[in-house]
């Protein structure tokens, strides 16, 4: 299976950039973004997926009055998104009686198409030919993206899960993640299971990149991500559009830079290495990633005590963070 081509020759279905999160899938955002036919938001959307799955309360969309239902809960569940993250259309509540209208005789009558819709809509107002999203829990709903918009295809990034667990223990309350044990499982479900759903998906709609070698050799990796889009190459991508928003990733407000990966030899002690790669050393190999240890499996007391350690830290800092 190929992508869908438009009257010009080249390809029209969606982009879906995903992977694990503090992979690098904001920095291909920004990348992806500077193609001239390529139009992804600024943030993450979050709502494709449930907004899907709730489909049948929201009724016949083919009638404004329901897609206005949609578009309001769209804004409830992602208001910065909508209001800040589309730069070829205005979204905000005095905006949803107009674009409910357009969005209905656009969207076919379904959520998918409505969805599609919106940002099309907002990708011809950037000149570009194509939609895209970056939203990294993604990769756990391939197969449901890909049935919403059978002409989909899925970048997975793929980084070293050490540097990632360094960075999602940054943030760990945002992710509920509280120690490197814990850290290795939530990367390696995300890898796992992304590549074990992107082997069974048709071919042409499913890519891997390593952030690694995005980092090491930019135009070769980036040449042969637009071979798999069907897009040309183009120099504007590695001379990507920086960030200049507040609060982005302090990374794409610089140009690629290639020293930041293998922090985790520096960062982590010889404990948190035993423990990282004892949950996800066969993953890491697997990759291409060489191990520090001999990345044997964890004695059960070890890993009991490290899951009971995550649970007890998650719901105590939940209800301190609720009063």
């Amino acid at each position: 299976m190929t992508p869908d081509r438009d009257p010009s020759g080249g390809p029209t279905g969606p982009i879906f950039i995903v992977g694990a999160p503090r992979s690098g899938t904001t920095l291909l955002q920004y990348i992806v973004r500077s193609h001239p036919r390529l139009s992804l938001p600024t943030g993450e959307s979050h709502f494709i997926v449930p907004l899907y799955r709730e489909r049948e309360r929201f009724g016949d969309l083919a009638r404004p009055e329901n897609v206005r239902r949609v578009l309001e809960e769209m804004w409830r569940r992602n208001r910065s998104f909508l209001a800040t993250d589309l730069h070829g259309v205005h979204f905000d509540e005095a905006a949803i009686p107009e674009l409910a209208e357009s969005l209905a005789a656009a969207g076919g009558g379904t959520m998918a198409g409505v969805i599609a819709a919106l940002f099309g809509r907002n990708a011809a107002g950037e000149g570009k030919a194509r939609w895209g999203d970056k939203t990294p829990y993604y990769v756990l709903h391939m197969a449901l993206l890909l049935e919403m918009y059978p002409a989909a295809q899925f970048i997975h990034l793929i980084r070293d899960g050490r540097d990632c667990a360094l960075s999602t223990l940054v943030r760990r309350d945002d992710f509920h993640v509280y120690n490197f044990y814990e850290a290795a499982r939530y990367w390696q479900h995300y890898v796992e299971v992304g590549q074990e759903v992107g082997a069974h998906l048709p071919a042409g709609s499913y890519f891997e990149i390593r952030y690694e070698d995005l980092l090491d050799d930019p135009p070769a990796t980036l040449g042969r991500l637009c071979c798999f889009l069907g897009e040309p190459y183009t120099d504007d991508l590695v001379n990507f559009r920086k960030a200049h928003e507040a609060g982005k990733t302090p990374l794409v407000a610089k140009p690629i830079q290639k020293d930041n990966q293998e922090k985790w030899r520096g960062a982590m002690s010889a404990r948190q290495l035993r423990l990282f790669e004892g949950a996800a050393g066969a993953t890491l190999a697997r990759n291409g990633y060489p191990l520090a240890t001999p990345g044997d499996g964890l004695a059960w007391p070890v890993r009991v005590a490290c899951t009971l350690h995550n649970r007890v830290l998650r719901r105590w800092r939940r209800a301190r963070k609720h009063g």
